[in-house]
């Protein structure tokens, strides 16, 4: 049978946030985790940022990409889960940056989002070709690790662990404990301390 949860290849047009250190309040400020759910939090990605106005989340060249490129320490400040809910609810399933903040990673890494490194030459040189030419096709390829465009293709860094999750379909924990219902729970009924609840 196979794994639905795989990812080897991510494809699709690029968006530039140019700027180091954007932290997880400017991708989604604080005002918004109040909501009981993430559902509506794509349409409030970089809300306060883009109040200034020309942000690449509203620039028409942009709209239906789907990986994002960002400079060094991507997603850093708070550990909100939000922050990576809102982007890919705008509709980003990959990232590539210079670099991320840890648990901005592992948010990510736990959602199905991969986040590769390149170096900081490289990605100059990604976001010119995109800027230059929004409409050609982006890929994060975690197999080769490499990241390819229309002109060009770089050496891409994920971690071994992170990695093997995507190729082999066992980052999605939650959908891993849901198709095992059946044994957990012929594993539940053995345990002693269970028994009488």
């Amino acid at each position: 049978m196979e794994n639905s949860s795989v990812i080897q290849t991510i494809t699709g047009r690029g968006v530039v946030v140019r700027g180091a250190d954007i932290d997880t309040d400017r991708i989604i400020p604080a005002r918004f985790l109040r909501t009981v759910t993430f559902e509506n939090l794509g349409g409030h990605a970089f809300e306060d940022d883009r109040a200034g106005g020309d942000h690449p989340f509203d620039q028409a060249r942009f709209q239906g990409a789907s990986i994002l490129l960002a400079n060094a320490n991507f997603g850093c400040g708070s550990s909100r889960e939000h922050a990576p809910q809102a982007l890919m609810r705008w509709g980003i399933k990959g990232f590539v940056a210079e670099s991320f903040a840890e648990i901005f990673f592992g948010n990510c890494i736990a959602m199905g989002l991969p986040c590769v490194r390149v170096t900081a030459g490289d990605m100059q040189t990604l976001m010119d070709a995109v800027e230059g030419d929004p409409a050609q096709e982006v890929a994060i390829d975690l197999e080769a690790r490499q990241v390819r465009w229309a002109s060009g293709e770089v050496a891409a860094d994920i971690a071994d662990g992170p990695r093997e999750q995507f190729l082999k379909g066992s980052w999605d924990s939650l959908g891993q404990l849901l198709a095992a219902g059946d044994q957990i729970e012929s594993t539940t009924q053995k345990l002693p301390y269970v028994a009488g609840f």
